[in-house]
């Protein structure tokens, strides 16, 4: 694979595909509706399909085709018995909603997932749902899948949550519709509020109140039709490089701007970015406008800090990519990690540190110099490297030497890990990829 830096200005209309969150969840509150729901523009992912393939396990008639999905609920009480378990595949957004609304049910069920899936914390939604008196427990007593879940009438609960994931307060908000009561969930910061706009959108009586919201048990949900937004991660990296490859003017068409998941456009208009937001309208009760992205010469710094960052998280990396394409210390800081091999070189240059990678299939080739950094307790992992890939006007690097200290290593593939916190460098060479991280 190889790299150029681009020779003219990107221009056109771009649609970028469906957003995950919400494929994910018209399929699901589709299921436990009456009626047909019709679902547009759907990400047609594997996490997206393990869905899909747990809801027809599950007695759901559930038409696939290239142009829509087709989902026959059966209403809030309408799944039956599955005659095997539930395979979430990688899919934690299954794995973690899907347990909701299987805690309510009047049958047992175990649910599972791959090997990563096996290792994920379930215990986030495990603690809300036994206290709301659900009977779930992990299987390997470890916290994680598989799960075993017997089926119940549930009790309601004001919950609050130590972590703010959508994930988890969506989970016990599903569970509430089948509680005897009023169910609440409080963050300590706002999640993504997906959940809560489409419930409201099938007609769940949902209501929101700072950083809590609530649902009402035994609502009657109707089919409908979604749309589903254009995802603005994916969105992000056109956008990013629009900006900053000279003479670009990029329209992306569709795309979902929920204040809760538009970090990015925020962070580029703190930079100073031209981004026009056009035909602004309400798609399936989410937010979704047309954004025009013009090539930004004097794109200026910002901080990125406190509650900002939950509505950015999956865009931190391309958001990387734009602070390197600012930093006046950049080429000082290429040339020396060639000749240093990169060692301590976030210390010689502070805040013009170091990070390199491409993501080849199987492989790992070196690409960019840039730099970031990981607040405490903060993850990365594939999605950084994804960053970097097509972006114009990184330049390919040489290979380098993988004979530097390293805190973390693994070949092909790099898994999500926590960072202590300070400056990081991530380099790859040789089929393996490398993070160093400096406190």
């Amino acid at each position: 694979m190889q790299f150029q830096k681009a020779v003219r200005p990107l221009r056109g209309e771009i649609s970028v595909p469906g957003d995950k969150s919400i494929s994910h969840r018209a399929v699901m509150f589709g299921a436990i509706s009456e009626g047909t729901t019709e679902v547009t523009n759907f990400l047609q992912g594997a996490d997206c399909l393990s869905t899909i393939s747990c809801f027809r396990s599950m007695g759901i008639e559930i038409e696939n085709t290239p142009e829509r999905i087709l989902v026959h609920g059966k209403g809030l009480h309408g799944l039956s018995a599955p005659s095997a378990v539930l395979d979430c595949g990688n899919s934690g957004t299954t794995t973690r909603l899907i347990s909701g609304i299987l805690a309510g049910q009047n049958f047992s069920s175990t649910l599972t997932g791959d090997a990563s899936i096996q290792k994920r914390p379930m215990g986030r939604i495990i603690n809300p749902l036994t206290q709301m008196g659900a009977s779930i427990r992990s299987i390997p007593e470890n916290g994680c899948a598989p799960l075993a879940i017997n089926g119940h009438p549930l009790h309601a609960i004001s919950y609050l949550s130590p972590v703010a994931s959508a994930q988890v307060k969506s989970c016990v908000l599903l569970a509430g519709l089948y509680a005897d009561g009023k169910t609440s969930v409080t963050e300590p910061a706002l999640s993504r509020n997906h959940t809560e706009l489409m419930l409201k959108f099938f007609g769940a009586d949902v209501a929101s109140e700072g950083l809590t919201a609530s649902v009402l048990p035994d609502p009657d949900l109707h089919g409908n039709l979604v749309r589903v937004p254009g995802d603005i991660s994916s969105a992000a990296y056109f956008i990013a490089a629009a900006l900053i490859v000279p003479g670009s003017e990029v329209l992306l068409k569709d795309v979902g701007i929920n204040p809760t998941r538009d970090g990015m456009l925020r962070v580029c208009r703190a930079m100073g970015a031209d981004i026009t937001l056009l035909n602004e309208q309400n798609s399936g009760g989410e937010p979704v406008a047309d954004l025009l992205v013009r090539y930004t010469p004097s794109l200026s710094g910002t901080v990125i800090e406190g509650e900002l960052i939950p509505t950015l998280i999956d865009e931190i990396p391309i958001i990387a990519v734009l602070a390197a394409m600012l930093l006046p210390a950049l080429n000082q800081a290429r040339s020396a990690a060639k000749t240093t091999k990169c060692v301590n070189i976030l210390k010689q240059f502070g805040s013009a540190g170091a990070m390199y990678a491409a993501n080849c299939d199987d492989w790992w080739m070196p690409s960019l110099v840039g730099n970031f950094q990981f607040p405490h307790g903060s993850y990365f992992g594939n999605d950084m490297f994804r960053s970097l890939l097509g972006i114009p006007g990184i330049y390919q690097m040489d290979p380098i030497s993988d004979s530097f200290p390293t805190s973390l290593m693994c070949p092909d593939s790099f898994g999500a890990q926590e960072a202590k916190g300070g400056w990081g460098l991530i380099y790859s060479s040789y089929g393996y990829t490398y993070a160093d991280v400096y406190d």
